[in-house]
């Protein structure tokens, strides 16, 4: 049977429902596709509790996955059935055994690419261009802090950082993902939930800070973020795992530092963003920059990976298996 897992109203995992869900006929320009498998992100987690809101309710969950072209719709001229594709960003729908997808979000995938690793790291990849690419140009010689080093999303910025010539400075809770970290190759790494961060970043700089952090943790860990910048160096905050950041005065960011607040959602919605970013992280899929999948669960039992999530007892990317 198919099912799809729709979120009823904004609030707990016990506002999600498993429902059986027929599949559906593609209009022009659109294409059913039916999962392999289906990426979980901190993104759903935001669109489950209302931090960042559906356009309406009920409403299916997710933002990334891959598999099988079942049929296409009208004026889909580069797609055909049996073409196995990922997708990521909006629109918003992925938590179902099949759906509809507009073509142009369809990324065929190559030869030797599991549906898996690109249920993992397709929208991870894409942050990890916006927020290496675009929104700092990480270069040879460039010194970065990347906060839960061991993540999903962690795991492609560090290894990517890397082939790009950078040192990472990664942040870890716990010596078992510190383990993780080093073998994406992490430079150096501060452990513990409450390691002193900035005393340990400007150590290993000789005082001087690093030229980009990027921060998805949230909470209280921005302005310690801040502080571990040098001057004329970039803050970038993309998340709130750890809950609310409170506000960031200008004063804050002296002696000249910048901060950046990148949107994926935001990026992916510009279709030649898309197409650039889409292609930059086929690239890196070839180059073995992809996420480390750190679970797998049936789809319906998306309350559970979102449990696991977000108590931070997982390390890589976890997928829903249809």
């Amino acid at each position: 049977m198919d099912i799809a897992v729709k979120l009823i109203a904004t609030g707990g995992i016990d506002q999600l429902r498993v429902l059986e869900s027929a599949p559906q006929s593609p209009g022009p320009l659109e294409v059913r596709l039916r999962h392999e498998a289906i990426g979980v992100n901190f993104l759903d987690i935001y669109h489950r509790k209302g931090i960042y809101p559906l356009p309406s309710y009920p409403h299916v969950l997710g933002a990334e996955g891959a598999g099988i072209v079942e049929e296409v719709g009208s004026d889909v001229a580069f797609l055909a059935p049996g073409d196995r594709i990922a997708y990521a960003g909006a629109p918003v729908g992925g938590y179902s055994s099949t759906r509809l997808l507009p073509a142009a979000r369809a990324i065929k995938l190559p030869d030797g690419v599991d549906a898996r690793i690109a249920a993992a790291s397709t929208l991870k990849g894409m942050t990890a261009y916006m927020l290496l690419r675009r929104t700092y140009a990480v270069k040879p010689g460039t010194v970065m802090l990347v906060h839960a080093a061991a993540g999903g999303l962690g795991a492609i910025l560090v290894r990517w950082a890397k082939h790009l010539g950078a040192t990472v400075i990664g942040t870890v809770s716990s010596e078992e993902k510190a383990a993780l970290a080093w073998s994406h190759g992490a430079d150096h790494l501060i452990v513990g939930r409450d390691a002193d961060i900035i005393g340990r970043t400007l150590d290993l700089t000789q005082g001087r800070g690093v030229d980009v952090g990027y921060d998805g943790i949230g909470g209280a860990m921005l302005a310690k973020t801040i502080q571990c910048i040098r001057p004329f160096g970039t803050a970038v905050s993309f998340g709130q795992a750890a809950g609310p950041i409170p506000p960031v005065s200008l004063d804050q960011l002296r002696p000249n530092r910048a901060l950046a607040h990148p949107s994926i959602m935001a990026a992916t919605g510009d279709q030649a963003f898309y197409t650039e970013a889409a292609a930059s992280v086929l690239d890196a899929f070839r180059l073995g920059i992809t996420a480390t999948i750190g679970g797998e669960f049936a789809l319906a039992d998306a309350g559970q990976a979102h449990t696991e999530l977000e108590a931070g007892r997982t390390a890589g990317s976890l997928l829903l298996i249809p």
